[in-house]
C-alpha cells in the first residue's frame, strides 16, 4: 500500500442501521372501519369480482395490469387459484364491509426481511370502488402492518409511468417519486417504462396521520393530498 492510501481520508460510508431483520407479512386478515384484507379464495370471491371487472367499464381495470381481462370466470378461477398460495407475491383480496362483497385484489411483493424493504402492488379494484375509501384504506392497512408491526424501513410502490390514476395514488398518499426505470419490462407484448416511488420508516407517521384524519372526516370534506403535505411539514426533523 503506496503511502497516499494510507494518508487519504476515509470513504464516505452510509448511517448505521440498527435493529435485525424485518419479519415476513403472513396471510392474518387485517380490518379497518371500510375495508378487510383476507387471504384470497378462490371459490367464495371468484363471482363477485368476475362480475365487477367483465364488460367495458372493467376492462379499464386491466390496461396496465400484466394479466387480464380474464374470458370467462372459470379463466379467472384458475387464475385466483395459482395466486392464493404464494408467498411473494402475497394476495390479499379486498372485502368491501359494508356491503360484504370483495371489490379488488392487492399485494406484498419484492419482500426482503433483510433489507428490511417491501412493496405494494397487483393493486386492482372494481370501478365502482376506485374512487371511494376504499383504496385509501388499503394502502393504510397494508403499511400500517409493515412498518408498525413487522419492522420495514422502506416501502415501494411501482407502476407504468403512464398510468397516471397509478401515479397520482401514490402521490396523494405520500410516497415519495424516485424516477423512471426506462425500457424496465415488457408487458402483453408492450414496452413499460416504470415509474419508482418509495416511503421510508421516519415518513410513515406523517402520512399515517394524514391517511387517519382523512378516513374520518366527512367524504369530500378535505383533500388527502393537502393533508400529507401540511403533516409533513409539521412533522419535526431529525
Amino acid at each position: 500500500m503506496d503511502r497516499a492510501e494510507t494518508d487519504a481520508a476515509p470513504l464516505p460510508l452510509g448511517d448505521p442501521v440498527s435493529g435485525g431483520p424485518a419479519r415476513e407479512p403472513g396471510h392474518a386478515p387485517m380490518h379497518g372501519r371500510f375495508v378487510s384484507l383476507v387471504p384470497v379464495d378462490p371459490a367464495s370471491h371468484v363471482g363477485e369480482l368476475f362480475r365487477a371487472t367483465d364488460g367495458s367499464d372493467g376492462a379499464v381495470v386491466w390496461t396496465y395490469m400484466p394479466y387480464g381481462p380474464f374470458a370467462d370466470e372459470d379463466a379467472m378461477r384458475t387464475w385466483l387459484t395459482s395466486i392464493a398460495p404464494s408467498q411473494d407475491p402475497m394476495f390479499f383480496t379486498v372485502i368491501d364491509r359494508e356491503h360484504d362483497r370483495p371489490v379488488g385484489v392487492v399485494s406484498y411483493l419484492n419482500i426482503v426481511p433483510a433489507d428490511r424493504r417491501i412493496e405494494l402492488g397487483h393493486i386492482w379494484y372494481a370501478p365502482a370502488a376506485q374512487r371511494g375509501r376504499a383504496n385509501t384504506e388499503v394502502a393504510f392497512l397494508l403499511l400500517g402492518r409493515a412498518f408498525d408491526d413487522l419492522g420495514y424501513r422502506r416501502a415501494e410502490w411501482k407502476c407504468d409511468a403512464l398510468n397516471a390514476r397509478s401515479r397520482a395514488a401514490a402521490e396523494r398518499l405520500g410516497f415519495t417519486f424516485e424516477g423512471v426505470f426506462r425500457h424496465h419490462v415488457v408487458v402483453k407484448g408492450r414496452n413499460r417504462d416504470t415509474a419508482w416511488y418509495s416511503m421510508l420508516e421516519e415518513e410513515w407517521p406523517s402520512r399515517r396521520a394524514a391517511m387517519e384524519r382523512w378516513l374520518d372526516a366527512p367524504p369530500g370534506s378535505v383533500s388527502l393530498r393537502s393533508l400529507t403535505t401540511e403533516l409533513s411539514v409539521e412533522a419535526p426533523t431529525a
